[in-house]
């Protein structure tokens, strides 16, 4: 497969705006490469990019998992859609096991049949954590195309982008394994024994996972686990959604004189509480970069404790939706004024939200005042000037 390179993401917004309607805040659809510059315009969420528990491109592709002893898919499907949309997460796995056992017979059939030839084959098959990166396919790196064009049986995550799953090749099994607030269509646990019992019938399995499968992905629980049961696993890493939005962004994660460290932190509280799991006193350093993944419902508490501890209220952030698909959507704001501006602007998950002074940066930033910017480019003047 030939990956073609792609025009340029982003440009400047024509300048200055006139003090009357320039605001430190923004919502801004996916800049695109046009022959007119690139406004930061209000714009309606569109259809998610990704998968969602109870899409239908899901059910299209994880009809094989349905299907009925008539050979007819469709109702069971429908039934499995009706589960999905009413939290019965059991209700929908029962529907699937008929045809994943018959799956599995096959394939430890193939293999006991290649043990006996003489090729000596029949060994257990392997296991690829593949990352996806944030959701543009054109992120993806070529080992990453590569093994998902080889794969037997793919298990993916909500945050794998349909772009990226229309890669898969034809002969592949596809399993929706996705997860989202109030809806997991799997345990941990439950990914962790598909993937293994599929990889010891001698399959090629592969599991895509959004962003880097070892930033946040849990990869590192399913490697260890099925290391643990001598299956082979090959880490193949990806674009981790704070590198691939803050480019989309035109936002440099460390600049000279102005960051000189990056932080990821996750947004996720471990009991599902309004707090976020975890925030230190030096996680508001002003010359670090603060990255939150899966932060968007944390953030009235995230934002607060970060300015508690330091971190001035006026510093430049940003929250984006979807990033780096044709749906992204974006929140410019000073910390102090983010939480009630992605508020009102309605955004959902997935949500990146970078904070900290390398975003006033960005060509999108806009600040009627201009002393935050003025203030970063004096901070670099004299650094250079050392």
């Amino acid at each position: 497969m030939a990956l073609a390179l792609r025009p340029p993401r982003f440009q400047p917004l024509p300048a200055p705006i006139p003090a009357s309607t320039a605001s430190t805040t923004a919502l801004a659809a996916r800049p695109s490469f046009s022959s007119s510059p690139a406004h930061a315009v209000i714009c309606a969420a569109a259809a998610s990019p990704f998968t969602e528990a109870t899409s239908s491109s899901r059910y299209r592709r994880d009809a094989w998992s349905y299907a009925a002893s008539d050979g007819d898919s469709s109702s069971s499907s429908a039934a499995a859609a009706a589960a999905a949309s009413s939290g019965r997460r059991d209700d929908e796995i029962a529907l699937q096991l008929p045809e994943l056992r018959r799956l599995l017979d096959a394939l430890r059939a193939s293999r006991g049949r290649e043990a006996e030839g003489e090729g000596g084959g029949g060994g257990p098959g392997r296991v690829a954590l593949v990352g996806t990166g944030p959701g543009d396919p054109e992120l993806l790196t070529l080992k990453a195309v590569r093994a998902i064009e080889a794969a037997d049986l793919v298990l993916y995550d909500r945050l794998v982008s349909n772009d990226v799953l229309d890669l898969v090749g034809e002969g592949a099994r596809l399993l929706y394994v996705g997860k989202t607030a109030g809806y997991h269509s799997r345990t941990q646990e439950e990914i962790h024994e598909l993937l293994l019992s599929f990889a010891e019938a001698g399959a090629n399995v592969v599991r895509l996972k959004g962003g880097d499968p070892l930033v946040f992905g849990r990869g590192g629980e399913e490697m260890d686990f099925l290391q643990q049961q001598g299956i082979r696993v090959e880490v193949i890493p990806g674009i981790t959604s704070a590198s691939g939005i803050a480019a989309e962004l035109g936002i440099p994660l460390t600049h000279r004189g102005v960051a000189t460290s990056v932080r990821f932190l996750t947004g996720h509280s471990r009991n599902g509480g309004p707090d976020p799991l975890y925030v230190a006193e030096n996680a508001a350093d002003p010359d670090t970069t603060l990255v939150v993944y899966m932060g968007l419902s944390t953030l009235p508490s995230l934002a607060p404790k970060l300015m508690k501890h330091g971190l001035p209220p006026d510093t430049p952030a940003v929250a984006v939706e979807r990033g780096t698909t044709p749906q992204q959507r974006m929140v410019f704001a000073m910390l102090k004024d983010l939480v009630n501006e992605v508020k009102s602007e309605d955004l959902v998950s997935p949500t990146l939200i970078i904070i900290g002074k390398v975003v006033a940066l960005s060509p999108f930033w806009i600040d009627s005042s201009k002393q935050g910017a003025q203030s970063i480019e004096n901070l670099y003047a004299a650094e250079t000037k050392r």
